[in-house]
């Protein structure tokens, strides 16, 4: 398991837990990457783990925490925010709400890894943003139980 600073509401940073999937030195020179969908610095285990979505599992410590919900924008690294917010106009808006373990985004964009990619996704995450409610929040439940089961969507 280890820690890793993304950014919250209101662009607050903090500490997000996760089941180690990539190898230790997958950033040895501190530098934030992009992690692709074949990405070379995840490990055998933590292939499985990212198919199965056990990686994420202990992000619900962070639930409880109060600083994600459980839908909403998934939260991304300092580093990452820092550029998107001076490339892609509105990007901060998605940090009006709490981050999620599920999102809009995930179910309806592929697995991203790019600037473009944040571009595109953010459209979905901004859709979520302006129209959350209760009734959206148990579509995007239900559509993310059936990626993890059907396995549909894992990188």
């Amino acid at each position: 398991m280890y820690r890793q600073e993304r950014v919250g509401e209101d662009g607050k940073p903090f500490w997000l837990l996760k089941f180690r999937s990539m190898r230790t030195d997958a950033e040895r020179d501190g530098v934030a990457r992009w992690a692709s969908k074949h990405d070379d610095r995840v490990t055998r285990v933590g292939r499985i783990c990212r198919k199965l979505r056990f990686d994420e599992l202990p992000q619900l410590w962070n639930v409880l925490k109060s600083e994600m919900s459980i839908v909403g924008p998934r939260p991304e690294r300092p580093q990452f925010v820092a550029d998107l917010i001076t490339k892609i106009p509105f990007y901060s808006l998605r940090h009006c709400l709490k981050p999620g373990l599920a999102g809009w985004a995930q179910l309806s964009y592929p697995y991203g890894a790019s600037e473009e990619d944040a571009a595109e996704k953010l459209k979905y995450d901004l859709f979520y943003v302006k129209n959350h409610n209760l009734l959206l929040d148990m579509l995007i439940l239900i559509e993310t139980v059936e990626v993890v089961l059907f396995n549909r969507g894992a990188r």
